[in-house]
């Protein structure tokens, strides 16, 4: 397998090299064939050219072909003279500029040897920053966005100029800039940042105006003049805005964004401008978006709009590569139809969707028409709100946006409601929202009307028409029906209104509904008609009566558990007595502590034995039973008492807990797996022999030292037909003091059983009190905080010689 790993890592670096070395030669070609195409050369001498080029500019070679690619441009306004880089090194001189960290031609692999050209600029390492340049050149054939590409500048960049992070914005046709690639800031900056209005204090947009870079410097001084990035602006006390040189224009700024105050240096300067030429090679090659063309189609489109009412436009989707629309081109607008800058009608031809309309990307009109697009259905959104000014006043209008296919485009109108189909609308929303209808009866014509709510609610086919008012307790429940009728005369006698529950049969069982009414009086005040609503109330029921229910069973639950526990304390404290003082056994002083948990409310399954034997030798058993309650306390039981009469009848100790094991596992009424220490003292000869199944050791504590005795062999009891099991012996010394324990004394949930056990032996070698009563203010110490099971333990002293 280490052989096949080496066999795969060098193929893949294999495929690497040769990716790289394709997309380096594809750079190689792209510039070869640009300086074809502007001198009639052939590839040969078009390849040697760019080797002289490179070498008397001191660059390498595919810093060279980016700059070709570029356009071979001159610098920006080149009346301004730059920086010169040997102002800034030591003796001056430009020939001591280091290389790029890569030969320029090995950068072509072996496919393209040239000795005798120099691929790098030098050696002297006082110009390490520029090594960047040349490392930058090589990345850039990896890089395929725009978003990629400012994450290789801030990579590259970062440890050269201290850029915090980078930016690239690009010019929209109608003046503003978006956004197109960023690093080393979060997606909410960057989402509020990705469209920029064509302000003024915009130091991106500045700087493309003036085709010439923008250095901020001073954030105190700049920020007057300037909107800058950041939340806050402190975050970046310097920055600098480069337009990317393209022939004639400059669409694209790059951004470099410092933490660090204070200006740039001269070299810092003049490599963020070979860095911008470089990256005019790359948009050069790969660019950023199609530019719009309005044709003879669009301006006929145009007029046919120019005469339509409303407002409406013509959009045509613009895609990705991937055939994903990523934006509409806006072909046609009515004169109504207007952004949110105030642009309408023809202003609006031949720009972007998402530059007029930002908030569109994130809307359901974004997702209506894509599905337009695709299914050729017509999409209609639902209504909006939008606030405009009429006649000088602001005034809340409410419109609907709808779509439809025209071609491979989309028609998009915006239709205004009158105030009454607001007002309908609105009603409509409220009675779906709240599941309710409204109601109107006629006293004096008996006539009946309803919402289509209403009808919905009382699950009444509109078809049948509405109920009269005295008819409408016919709709409940048999129960029902009395209350129902008796407040229904009391309203039409007295106009007392009223407001009360009840139930009507369903298709799927009963539906809960409340009915509110109110009487409108004439002028002897005689109720001449009743209008009120009828709300569905099953769902809001339904959970009050769960809850009830719940409740009720959570109470029927905790009282047999509280039952159960009372039973099995009961049981437990029969089965298992508690000495009440210290009791002597074959020499030995023995203190028991036994202390329920805490918390839960189940009893739990621990218990101890310690017998005298018939031939003088005493037995210690401390075991514990997995669960809690009256089922581990039978099998607690069971246990005891068998373990203690097979070693009184002369069953060894491995003897026994195999044919405890055996019972565990074909007893029907046994409670699944339980641990046990099983421990024989003979007096005589001072010797203890014990044996345990999956239990903790024992703990010895002797002349002050203490430490866990080894554990023989052995499986908790239940978990296997044929568990091993195997004997210890420890003789014991005069003054020594042994302590067996349930698990309860040691484990705690959140750490593991190691820790557990330090602890215990901590607190053991700290109480050195050997007087009866003792054992309590240890476990006290030992069991801070809440316990979550039983405890058990068994404290065996062996007096000492005085004693």
């Amino acid at each position: 397998m280490a052989e096949l790993a080496k066999v795969v890592a060098r193929q893949r670096a294999e495929m690497d090299r040769l990716r790289d070395q394709a997309a380096t030669s594809a750079v190689l070609e792209r510039a070869k064939g640009a300086l074809m195409a502007l001198t009639g050369c052939t590839p040969v001498a078009a390849g040697e050219e760019l080797l002289q080029r490179a070498k008397a500019a001191n660059r390498t070679l595919l810093e060279e072909c980016w700059m070709t690619l570029g356009g071979l441009v001159p610098p920006l306004h080149p009346t301004t003279p730059e920086p010169r880089l040997s102002d800034d090194l030591p003796g001056g001189s430009v020939s001591a500029l280091p290389g790029p960290g890569g030969a320029g031609l090995r950068d072509f692999g072996a496919d393209h040897p040239s000795p005798g050209i120099p691929a790098t600029r030098g050696t002297d390492d006082t110009d390490e920053g520029f090594t960047a340049l040349g490392r930058l050149g090589k990345a850039l054939v990896r890089v395929a966005t725009p978003q990629d590409l400012a994450h290789c500048l801030l990579e590259h960049l970062g440890p050269d100029v201290g850029a915090e992070a980078v930016m690239l914005f690009q010019r929209l046709p109608a003046g503003g800039l978006e956004l197109v690639g960023h690093a080393g800031i979060d997606d909410t900056l960057a989402a509020q940042w990705q469209r920029v209005p064509p302000l003024t204090g915009v130091g991106a947009l500045d700087a493309l105006r003036a085709r010439e870079p923008r250095w901020l410097e001073d954030i105190a001084r700049d920020r007057e003049r300037y909107l800058l990035i950041g939340d806050p602006p402190e975050r970046w006390l310097s920055r600098a805005w480069l337009p990317v040189p393209a022939a004639d224009k400059a669409d694209v700024c790059v951004g470099i964004l410092r933490a660090q105050a204070g200006p740039f240096t001269p070299r810092t300067r003049h490599l963020l401008r070979a860095v911008a030429r470089l990256c005019a090679g790359w948009f050069q090659a790969f660019g950023t978006r199609q530019e719009i063309v309005v044709g003879a189609a669009t301006d006929a489109a145009q007029a046919v709009f120019d005469s339509l009412p409303g407002a409406a436009m013509l959009l045509t989707p613009l895609r990705t590569t991937a055939g994903e629309v990523e934006d509409y081109r806006i072909d046609a607008a009515t004169a109504e139809a207007v952004d949110i800058v105030g642009r309408t009608g023809r202003e609006l031809v031949g720009r972007r969707i998402l530059e007029c309309f930002p908030s569109m990307a994130e809307d359901a009109l974004w997702r209506g028409c894509l599905r337009t697009l695709t299914t050729g259905e017509p999409f209609e959104g639902d209504p909006f709100a939008y606030q405009e000014i009429v006649a000088g006043a602001a005034e809340l209008s409410t419109y609907s946006v709808r779509s439809a296919r025209l071609g491979g485009g989309l028609v998009v109108t915006w239709v205004r409601h009158a105030s009454s189909d607001r007002q309908e609308q609105r009603l409509a929303d409220v009675q779906r929202l709240g599941n309710l209808g409204w109601a109107n009866w006629n006293l004096v014509t008996h006539e009946a009307s309803w919402s289509s709510q209403a009808f919905s609610v009382l699950d009444r086919d509109p078809e049948d028409g509405a109920v009269g008012l005295f008819d409408l307790p016919h709709l409940a429940l048999p129960e029902d029906v009395p209350a129902l009728s008796r407040v229904v005369r009391e309203l039409v006698r007295a106009g007392r209104p009223f407001d009360i529950p009840f139930r009507i049969p369903v298709a799927g069982g009963v539906r809960h509904l409340r009915v509110v009414a109110e009487a409108v009086a004439d002028t002897d005040g005689t109720p001449v008609e009743v209008h009120g609503f009828v709300q569905d109330l099953t769902a809001q029921r339904s959970a009050e009566l769960a809850l009830v229910e719940s409740e009720q069973a959570m109470l029927t639950q905790h009282d047999v558990l509280r039952a159960e526990r009372t039973l099995a304390s009961r049981l437990q404290h029969a089965l298992l007595p508690l000495p009440t003082r210290p009791v002597q056994l074959a020499g030995l002083r023995v203190d028991v502590a036994y202390l329920p948990a805490q918390s839960g409310i189940h009893v739990g399954g621990d218990w101890f034995s310690a017998i005298e034997l018939p031939d003088g030798d005493a037995l210690f058993v401390v075991g514990d039973v997995a669960g809690h309650g009256i089922d581990a306390v039978a099998t607690m039981a069971q246990l005891r008492f068998t373990a203690k009469g097979m070693v009184i009848t002369g069953s060894s100790l491995t003897g026994a807990l195999t044919r405890l094991n055996t019972l565990l596992l074909h007893s029907r009424d046994s409670h699944g797996t339980a641990t046990m220490v099983l421990a024989r003292y003979n007096s005589a000869a001072r010797r203890l022999v014990w044996a345990q199944a999956g239990h903790p050791p024992p703990l010895l504590v002797r002349g002050g030292k203490v430490r866990y005795l080894d554990r023989p062999g052995g499986m908790l009891l239940g978990a296997s037909a044929s568990p091993p099991f195997e004997e210890a012996e420890c003789r014991l010394e005069p003054g020594d003091r042994l302590m067996l324990y349930t698990d309860g004394l040691v484990e705690r949930p959140t750490e593991g059983l190691d820790l557990g056990l330090a602890r215990l032996a901590e607190a053991v070698a700290a109480h050195h009190a050997d007087e009866p009563g003792a054992l309590v203010p240890l476990l006290a110490t030992v069991l801070a905080g809440d316990r979550r099971d039983d405890v058990c333990v068994l404290d065996i002293r062996v007096p000492s010689g005085a004693e």
